[in-house]
This record gives structure tokens, C-alpha cells and sequence, in this order.
């Protein structure tokens, strides 16, 4: 039994360590005049728990995931995020790190009662930050 357990552990951390050293997906190099940011709501606003935001971009387009067209990515909207994500790396989808795949431009919210931050990061056609990264000004809201 100590010999299966051994096994699992060791299967465990050599899983880890190889998707660790995951080699880097090629990134997509971002228009130099692009910028991506909040339009509302603003820094430090308060808000009920159910609100809309809205993504701006300027200097690009917007186009769906898996559509692989020059100057152009899908916005990730990053809640309560302190570390963006790794360049070359795909833009991870879980409760944190919301995907925007369709080219929606807005999505309301549901969040609890409490400060929260807000930031967008605009991704490639494969979900891989842009080079440089494109990501706007981190924002704090207060849910009422």
C-alpha cells in the first residue's frame, strides 16, 4: 500500500514539474498604438451585485477566438487578479480569469458584497497574451 501511495505522489510532482516547464506557445505581436481599458464602471465606483462592464479598445479589433486575423484578439477580464498571466501562455478560464471568446465587448457581473478589482488583458486568437501584453489599468470597485 506505502509503495502504491509512493507512486502517486512521485507521478504527481513529475506532472507538475512537466507542465511547468511547458514550452511557450508563440506569441502575437500587439499594434504599437493599441491600448485596451475599462469604460465603466470607474475607478472606485460603488455598485450593486449585479452590474455591466464595459471593455474599450483602441488601435485594434475585435474577432472571436480561433479567428486568426492581423491585429486582432478577444478580451479576458481579470476580477480580483493580483498576477497577470504568463506570457505564452494560454490566459487560464476559471472563476478569476473570465473569456470573452465570442468578441463580446461588455458582460454584467455578479459579484458578492466587498472591494474588488477589475482589469481586462486582450488575448489571441489561441487565448496568449499579446507581445507586449495588453492590459488595462487595474480598477477597484466597491459591491454593495
Amino acid at each position: 500500500m506505502k509503495r502504491i501511495l509512493l507512486a502517486l505522489v512521485l507521478t504527481g510532482l513529475v506532472g507538475t514539474v512537466m507542465a511547468a516547464d511547458a514550452p511557450a506557445l508563440p506569441t502575437t505581436k500587439a499594434s504599437s498604438d493599441a491600448a485596451v481599458y475599462i469604460i465603466s464602471p470607474s475607478d472606485g465606483a460603488s455598485v450593486g451585485q449585479q452590474f455591466t462592464v464595459r471593455f474599450g479598445l483602441k488601435g485594434m479589433g475585435v474577432a472571436p477566438a480561433g479567428v486568426a486575423k492581423e491585429h486582432t484578439g478577444h478580451h479576458h477580464l481579470l476580477v480580483d487578479v493580483k498576477e497577470l498571466p504568463p506570457a505564452g501562455q494560454p490566459i487560464p478560464k476559471d472563476d478569476n480569469h473570465l473569456h470573452f471568446g465570442g468578441g463580446q465587448t461588455e458582460t454584467t457581473l455578479k459579484l458578492k458584497p466587498g472591494t474588488h478589482t477589475l482589469q481586462l488583458e486582450l488575448g489571441d486568437e489561441n487565448h496568449v497574451p499579446f507581445d507586449p501584453p495588453l492590459v488595462s489599468k487595474r480598477i477597484t470597485i466597491h459591491v454593495k
